[in-house]
């Protein structure tokens, strides 16, 4: 049994099916890109799995429970599975520090001197911890970006979803986020990315998943996919992105 498992899948938005039958196993530890044109799924997988898009039919389970369909308990489901996106989504009335202790303090009911402690620690391994008293506006993207990664980790999450993470942020800001994804997935975090950095997906995962049209058209090592993949899909996709400089 796989930490996370998907099956058949099934998500539509009006008569448009965005998700077609989706299976798709992901093991404890393991980094799974998603890759694909826009509009190919990537981002609403992800949403279904943290239940913020409800699946039409199919089962989602994580760690042996379902996680998906009527009666699941959400709140539990997202103190276990935490989610980042493109947009920072950073409460802009509140500081760095109150952003990320927020949902620890409500949610799981930790003391706020706990709360911070833990935040602290996390801030200052991402280099932000003289920023903790700051308000995002006063952040540049890279480091909104990177806060809002440590939310995420401050719910010590079992399982994280990068949703096109850096797909907002400036060339020159790209690589200090994806620094601490690289950290993350060095230290065993089972995670799963939708992104065009194909470059870094080459790197770091342990799977990368072709999206086209709702399905997993294609799945494998990064080795395998990006260098010899069998769909000629596929072939078509990674050779836009060679000719475009990205790979």
């Amino acid at each position: 049994m796989a930490f996370l498992e998907i099956e058949r899948v099934y998500k539509k938005f009006g008569d448009v099916y965005v998700l077609s039958g989706i299976n798709l196993d992901v093991e404890l530890h393991q980094v799974v890109c998603l890759i694909g044109a826009s509009g190919s799924g990537k981002s609403t997988l992800l949403r279904c799995i943290n239940a913020l898009e409800v699946i039409d039919d199919g089962a989602i389970r994580l760690d042996g429970d379902r996680v998906s369909g009527r009666g699941i308990d959400v709140d539990s489901l997202r103190q276990e599975v935490g989610i980042v996106f493109q947009s920072f989504n950073l409460f802009p009335h509140m500081s760095v520090l109150d952003n990320v202790t927020l949902a620890p303090r409500k949610v799981l009911g930790l003391p706020r001197e706990q709360a911070e402690d833990t935040a602290m620690g996390l801030l200052s391994r991402v280099g932000l911890a003289e920023k903790a008293t700051a308000f995002p506006d006063r952040l540049s993207g890279g480091q909104q970006q990177r806060v809002a990664i440590v939310r995420a980790l401050a719910m010590s999450p079992k399982l994280m979803l990068l949703d096109e993470i850096t797909s907002a942020l400036d060339p020159e800001l790209v690589a200090e986020v994806l620094n601490i994804v690289r950290d993350l997935a060095a230290e065993g975090m089972t995670m799963m990315l939708a992104t065009h950095e194909m470059g870094f997906a080459k790197e770091v995962a342990s799977k990368v998943c072709f999206l086209d049209q709702g399905v997993i058209l294609e799945e494998g090592p990064p080795e395998q996919l990006f260098g010899d993949p069998v769909h000629e899909r596929t072939r078509a996709f990674l050779k836009r992105i060679v000719d475009a400089g990205r790979l």
